[in-house]
């Protein structure tokens, strides 16, 4: 049944590339500031009073977030999901029928967060040991992670109405709960891990804490917002419950789920044989881990940057699901490759401003070991020009998510993963001896062949022919 549509503010008769602006910058901030929560971690390690103790803090950071982000994320793919069937049902001009689907996906992230919490605090533990091979990196990452566990239900719910509101285009919401779990995080991030205030000094672990707080903040936030459009969405109806409908999400939403399982045990591969450098070299009988410290680091910093180009493929991903919602292809087409080329010029000077002009001051901000460093100074250089092209593989992917080829985006991680990104690692990394230089180059290559295969997909076409 069609009803009048409550306003969303995107403007399709507008210039391209304002439109996409417009929608992406506040998803970028609010993606931004959701990431700096990890970023505050590795920051406040740094300045923990040990030196060893510091390296193992930000070298144990890196395994527990791809522990973290292997259940909680996983389940929160199903965004994809929501945010594909919300933009088309209400391009569709049935807001009702986008309620609908964000009732089946909160109540679906809802119970799947309770039961992963209880399956996660069984299996997080061994998978951690299998990635780390030092004793003192594996013990701070096992008490971080016992605190990120009981939130991956906000984590997953959270995630879940964020892919409402940008299917609607109101990115907005998501920017506001970000900005609060940022500020709750920070203040508890700097009570338990040094003590202020009369809280405990836990180090390490107290940031997972901080970051379990916040991810309930932001949960909190989110749903408030939904409560108050519930006039416009009705979203709160137990006829609202559908199996069918549930069973439509999971199709688009496995897939993605399997491609975030994917990326995580293939970065987890890629951890451990970083980890394997620090076990084989000196610097291990001094209990530093230089080469797993500097991985995180890296990957900290760049992390931001991903994540502002996931947040343009997520602008592009509502442009895309809107547009066929509204029966017009060739607008889907026109946004994404609108937004690649945007994409291409904003990373490509965000990359070679983290890999060339603020290199040595953002290194020397997250990290205050001098062997950590120099273990650093190459690979980021590396990086920043792989940048751009990691924009472009990220944009397309989420594209190809907004127009419901989800199982191409899964299988084809699945083979740029473990056919070329851990295998190449390994060989240039340990074999070949090129060790972290190696293992950054076979990111680099990656890169390469992740933006080349996006590229191709799109282009052919195919996606224009699902039908959600």
């Amino acid at each position: 049944m069609a009803t009048a549509l409550p306003d969303t503010g995107i403007d399709f008769s507008a210039p391209r590339m304002k439109t996409i602006l417009r929608l992406a910058l506040p998803t970028v901030f609010a993606m931004l500031l959701q990431s700096v929560v990890n970023e505050v971690d590795v920051i406040f390690f740094s300045h923990l009073p040990d030196k060893t103790i510091a390296s193992n803090a930000q070298a144990a950071l890196f395994p527990s977030l791809l522990c973290v982000w292997l259940f909680g994320g996983s389940l929160g793919a199903i965004t994809v999901g929501t945010q594909a069937l919300t933009a088309r049902r209400y391009a569709e001009k049935n807001p009702h029928a986008a309620g609908a689907v964000l009732a089946n996906a909160v109540w679906f992230t809802l119970l799947g967060g309770v039961v992963l919490s209880v399956v996660a605090a069984f299996v997080i533990p061994k998978l951690l040991g299998s990635m780390i091979s030092s004793p003192g990196v594996l013990a701070v990452a096992l008490a971080y992670t016992k605190w990120r566990i009981p939130g991956f239900v906000s984590m997953a719910t959270t995630q879940a109405v964020k892919g409402f509101f940008d299917g609607i285009g109101r990115p907005t919401y998501h920017f506001v709960a970000s900005l609060a779990m940022n500020v709750v995080n920070v203040l508890f991030c700097w009570m338990f891990l040094f003590g202020h205030l009369g809280a405990p000094e836990m180090g390490a672990p107290g940031a997972g804490l901080a970051a379990f707080a916040a991810s309930w903040v932001g949960f909190f936030i989110m749903l408030a917002y939904a409560w108050g459009h519930r006039a416009d969405f009705q979203p709160v109806r137990w006829s609202n419950l559908s199996r069918a409908l549930i069973g439509d999400m999971l199709k688009l939403s496995v897939p993605a789920a399997v491609a975030t399982i994917v990326m995580m045990l293939g970065f987890g591969m890629f951890s451990k044989i970083v980890g394997s450098l620090d076990a084989a070299s000196a610097t291990a009988s001094a209990s530093e881990a230089v080469n797993s410290a500097a991985t995180t680091d890296i990957i900290e910093v760049l992390k931001l940057t991903f994540t502002a180009c996931i947040a343009f493929g997520t602008a592009t991903a509502t442009l895309v699901a809107q547009s066929m919602g509204r029966k017009r292809p060739d607008d889907a087409v026109a946004f994404t490759w609108a937004s690649v080329r945007l994409g291409l010029v904003l990373f490509g000077v965000v990359g070679l401003v983290e890999g060339i002009v603020l290199r040595r001051p953002l290194i020397e901000l997250i990290s205050q070991s001098p062997a950590v460093r120099d273990a650093m100074m190459t690979p980021m250089f590396m990086m920043g020009f792989a940048t751009p092209l990691i924009a472009v593989a990220l944009i397309l992917s989420e594209a190809l998510f907004g127009a419901g080829a989800t199982k191409f985006v899964a299988v084809a991680q699945l083979f740029l993963v473990f056919g070329c990104l851990v295998p190449l690692a390994y060989v240039l990394g340990v074999k070949v001896g090129m060790g972290l230089i190696g293992i950054f180059a076979a990111a680099c290559v990656y890169s390469v062949l992740a933006s080349i295969t996006m590229a191709l997909k799109f282009r052919a076409g195919g996606w224009k022919k699902i039908e959600l």
